[in-house]
């Protein structure tokens, strides 16, 4: 198994990445290119061209030996380098082991919940992810943190028969219904991600779904405020799971999706009272818009 990954950055205590308190590992690296992405420095994997060593004010960067080296304790986080990049990656990653975050849950564990492990997208690490879990799992100290993963859905089934065994539950989203739509809004066809969400269902892994709402563009309700037929249908498939509602705000993106409209939260209420019309919930909301 992997003992390594490419970690966008460590998050010690969060409230809103599964129940309880949670230390979060951010992978770097996404297979999905959505328009719309909160963090799009998080999608590609540095180059080491070197372009955005010149451009940072600050020193914190280096060329050496053909790699570009990142000095934290230089570093301003006046985000040049990742506001820059071609590829939508950041220089300001670390390569860590599995033996270096089972240090940092050690050290932070006895006021932990659990591990959460998101992105980019975590599965496209995939082997580091069973090995932490699976030594999670194994350590006399660790074992009674819960093992969540933040996903976009893309692992194929055979993925996830390597993962379950040690996952406590996933977190994955669903974007858009028509495949033309999630397209549009991921660059990535929506088979995998409904297959995902049914195995998961299907094993009592799937902690929860969550719904993004983007005015014009989404199409979970028609005009009239109606849940769409299929998507529907396939809800009632999973049965009974907890659904989170995220409206589309401008909050670190960049490009032309600038231009969409947010969402508040009248028409996340909407979406919401369509949800709970048919039958489903609990259904979860911001606590801001």
């Amino acid at each position: 198994m992997a003992r390594t990954a490419v970690v966008s950055r460590i998050l010690p205590f969060s409230c809103v990445d599964g129940p309880g308190n949670r230390l979060v590992i951010f992978l770097q690296g996404c297979n999905f290119h959505c328009p719309g992405c909160h963090n799009p420095h998080t999608i590609g994997l540095c180059d080491h061209c070197g372009d955005c060593v010149a451009d940072c004010p600050s020193g914190a960067l280096t060329m050496a030996e053909g790699r570009v080296s990142w000095q934290g304790a230089l570093c301003t986080h006046c985000d040049r380098c990742t506001d820059g990049c071609p590829r939508q990656a950041s220089p300001k990653t670390r390569v860590m082991s599995v033996a270096e975050v089972l240090a940092e849950l050690r050290r932070y564990g006895p006021l932990l919940s659990g591990v959460t492990v998101s992105g980019g997208e975590a599965t496209t690490q995939l082997p580091f992810v069973v090995a932490l879990f699976t030594l999670i799992k194994a350590d006399p100290e660790l074992v009674r943190l819960s093992c969540l993963l933040d996903s976009n859905g893309s692992l194929s089934l055979a993925g996830w028969q390597r993962l379950l065994p040690v996952l406590d539950g996933a977190m994955l989203d669903l974007k858009g219904w028509r495949d033309e739509v999630h397209r549009a809004l991921t660059g990535y066809d929506r088979e995998r991600v409904l297959a995902s969400l049914q195995l998961l269902a299907r094993c009592g892994k799937l902690a929860e779904l969550r719904l993004l709402q983007v005015p014009g563009r989404t199409d979970f309700v028609d005009e009239g405020g109606r849940l769409d037929a299929g998507l529907c249908a396939f809800l009632q498939s999973l049965g009974p799971i907890s659904i989170r509602l995220n409206g589309f705000r401008h909050h670190g993106v960049r490009g032309g999706a600038l231009s969409w409209q947010e969402a508040g939260m009248e028409e996340l209420q909407r979406l919401a009272k369509a949800l709970i019309a048919k039958g489903f919930g609990p259904i979860a909301l911001p606590a801001l818009v």
